[in-house]
């Protein structure tokens, strides 16, 4: 198996997962510091659904991310 690390934009591969890691640790991980993987992983679950569902997104022209992929999947039909 051969990695990819030098690909063409290998510079801004990873700034998307960066990005949203940073806001998941600013807004949740540290505001919520979880006392087992349980309570870690229902917190996680509950931010991600805010994430894609109710949180605005700058990138996004401050839409929501799950508003502008239902849109693009109907322009696609």
């Amino acid at each position: 198996m051969k990695l990819s690390m030098d690909g063409k934009g290998r510079a801004i591969d990873n700034t998307f997962v960066e990005r949203l890691w940073r806001s998941v640790k600013y807004e949740h991980v540290y505001l919520f510091p979880a006392s087992d993987g349980l309570e870690c992983y229902r917190g996680l679950r509950d931010y991600f659904e805010y994430y894609n569902t109710k949180r605005r997104h700058k990138s996004l022209g401050e839409e929501i991310p799950k508003r502008v992929y239902q849109q693009v999947i109907k322009k696609a039909a």
